[in-house]
């Protein structure tokens, strides 16, 4: 982690020098302004946002020129004609962007703040149970300052975790999760450019191959409705059953002096988050699993499927892809170890493998049907005999007691036909399929 105090920085993105009076000072009064804030919520997200763009200024973040804009809307125009024949879908970019780091994180932050704020919450909480019952009483108003604090403490580590993953990602749907606003399709040119050089790779063959992913994401989150609540609530059930160590928290409160910054430096709150070892805990983890795998494997099956032939390099981008989405990089281990959230789909190539089983006996309208409702897609026990699950013939009207209104989305039909006529056997998209 960044040497910031609390996620504290002076203009520039630096730490105060606690042998420079007039930093100390100007720390000491950023530190009292921020405790006699009132806060709106378990996490300073203001104070969260304000540290990633320090330490995006320190390290870096280029402006998007113009020429770049205009290659990522080239690309994602691309993009979308590729994917024209191997997806049941229309497009569902609205609006194709490019953004620097600063705007990724501003564009997602209210993402992460519904999946954040209920982990900070029970941080929170810890540390003013570790105020004595018989001392409550005596602090009186003083107590809100213990969570004031905790919201500083947590904002001030999770801004320097989502700058460290601004500088990473390539897209705005780059770790699966639907970060963004619905619609748009955002590339981030400089992170493209940085990872195209590592892998040794032509940058427009790179950008157009995160293109490629990034309207896959466009079109399986716009047209499956229900799917952006299940992937979110998946994530947040998960969330619900982290424990809080709190003797973890302990132990770091225990070293905090509020007037030696130094101290104040030395905290950290990775480890402080851990699964509960439950049953329950497990098969939502498990949940959470197949919902990341199955949305990543249906990505990269359909992208290599719309690349083979056209991009000299495809089978390279694809395993780099691959392996990349599975290991997640130093940020994404970063973020899971400060909330105890590891956005990795473990199973991508068992997923994969599947969607590849599907369109292969049931066609390309037959296996994006099966995203019709959240009970028609595989379970964890479904990846170990992709064949079987493919040849497997669904009986529809077992389906009869399902009420098909999609969370958060309008009311839907049986997947691959309309309410009067069942779905058929062959992949034809259905006849009123706008394909514009």
């Amino acid at each position: 982690m960044p040497d910031i105090p609390f996620g504290f920085a002076l203009p520039g993105g630096q730490p105060p020098d606690p042998n420079d009076p007039a930093q100390l000072q100007q720390f000491m009064s950023q530190l009292q302004h921020l405790l006699s804030a009132p806060g709106s919520g378990p996490v300073n997200w203001d104070l969260a946002r304000q540290v990633a763009a320090s330490q995006l200024a320190a390290s870096g973040d280029p402006a998007v020129t113009p020429y770049e804009r205009n290659a990522v809307e080239e690309a994602l125009r691309l993009a979308d004609l590729w994917l024209e024949p191997v997806s049941s879908w229309p497009s569902g970019i609205q609006t194709p962007v490019a953004w620097n780091r600063n705007e990724w994180i501003y564009k997602t932050l209210d993402v992460w703040r519904k999946l954040c704020d209920p982990v900070a919450s029970r941080m929170v909480g810890a540390m003013g149970d570790l105020v004595p019952p018989e001392a409550r009483a005596q602090l009186g108003p003083m107590q809100s300052m213990v969570a004031t604090l905790g919201g500083a403490l947590f904002g001030g580590q999770l801004g320097q975790a989502l700058g460290s993953l601004a500088a990473e990602v390539l897209s705005a749907g780059d770790i699966g999760l639907p970060l963004g606003p619905a619609g748009t399709a955002a590339l981030i040119p400089a992170n493209i450019r940085q990872y195209g050089e590592g892998l040794e790779l032509p940058e427009d063959e790179v950008r157009l191959y995160v293109a490629l992913r990034e309207a896959a994401h466009q079109r399986l989150f716009q047209h499956v409705p229900w799917l952006r609540g299940h992937v979110l609530s998946s994530v947040e059930t998960y969330a619900a059953g982290i424990r809080v160590n709190r003797e973890a928290i302990e132990e770091a409160m225990g070293r905090v002096d509020p007037t030696d910054p130094e101290s104040m430096r030395a905290i950290a709150l990775e480890g402080i988050f851990t699964p509960e070892d439950t049953p329950a805990q497990k098969a939502s983890l498990a949940r959470l699993e197949t919902a990341l795998a199955l949305v990543e494997g249906w990505v990269c099956h359909v992208v290599d499927n719309a690349a083979g032939g056209r991009l000299p390099n495809v089978v390279a981008l694809g395993e780099a892809f691959r392996r990349r989405r599975a290991a997640g990089g130093p940020a994404e281990q970063t973020f899971a170890a400060l909330v105890g959230l590891e956005l990795r789909p473990r199973r991508l190539r068992e997923a994969a493998a599947l969607w590849a089983a599907l369109t292969e006996h049931r066609g390309i309208a037959g296996r994006d049907a099966v995203w019709g409702h959240p009970d028609l897609l595989p379970s964890g026990e479904d990846f170990a005999d992709p064949v079987a699950f493919a040849r497997s013939q669904l009986d529809f009207g077992e389906l009869d007691e399902f009420d098909f209104t999609a969370p958060g989305g309008p009311k839907e039909t049986p997947p691959g036909g309309t309410a009067e006529q069942p779905p058929g056997g062959d992949d034809t998209p259905p006849p009123d399929t706008d394909r514009s």
